[in-house]
């Protein structure tokens, strides 16, 4: 499996964006310092959705940023997108490993302890730990794993570990400290007055304290 070191990653949520050009906020982010980005759209149609992926994969690959593509394999590898993110409600993880082959990167949520008992688990690229803390960005979870519990993740695992949820500047350093190889965000960035200060801001926290 590819190595993985990246810090800062965007989840893109239009709504976010608070009605500002979807494409600004996303390459105001890239200058910002997101060096990964996963395009995460549920309500869209899929004709909109590969649109906004083809575009958004040029966008990426003009500043050198892989491209995740939420929970459909088949539009990222439409898109040429580097990776697809699955959830525990989306496809099941062995159907998308079988689909996609074991070298193609794939990152799964991971919301529950019992999630990280899966055997499946060792053959993604990294886990994400979701949520830390509750969001309103994301209704459909179960708890909030809270540093504690991405510490515990971090004791018990050795995959690379991608924390989201309602993380800020103010709390960042905390998690990154409790076990988190990279942090991601939604409306810290993409709701941000500046969202390239705004990833600014947060590159440099986790900078400062993996």
């Amino acid at each position: 499996m590819i190595g993985f070191h990246y810090r800062l990653y965007l989840v893109t949520d239009e709504a976010a964006c608070l009605g500002r050009d979807f494409f600004w906020v996303i390459e105001q982010a890239l200058k910002g310092g997101v060096d990964l980005v996963q395009l995460r759209e549920k309500s869209l149609p899929a004709d909109k959705f590969i649109d906004k992926a083809f575009r958004l994969a040029e966008l990426c690959e003009r500043y050198d940023v892989p491209l995740i593509i939420n929970d459909s394999f088949e539009i990222a590898r439409a898109v040429n997108a580097f990776g697809l993110h699955v959830g525990q409600s989306d496809i099941k993880l062995d159907t998308v490993l079988k689909i996609s082959g074991h070298h193609y990167p794939v990152g799964l949520s991971v919301e529950l302890p019992e999630h990280l008992l899966d055997k499946q688990t060792e053959k993604v690229w990294y886990l994400g730990v979701s949520p830390i803390f509750a969001t309103p960005t994301k209704n459909d979870t179960i708890s909030e794993w809270g540093l504690e519990g991405l510490h515990a993740i971090r004791l018990q695992s050795d995959k690379p570990l991608v924390a989201i949820g309602n993380i800020k500047s103010a709390n960042a350093a905390d998690v990154v400290r409790s076990g988190a190889d990279c942090i991601a965000v939604v409306s810290e960035i993409c709701s941000a007055d500046c969202p390239s200060k705004a990833a600014e801001i947060l590159r440099d926290i986790i900078e400062k304290n993996v």
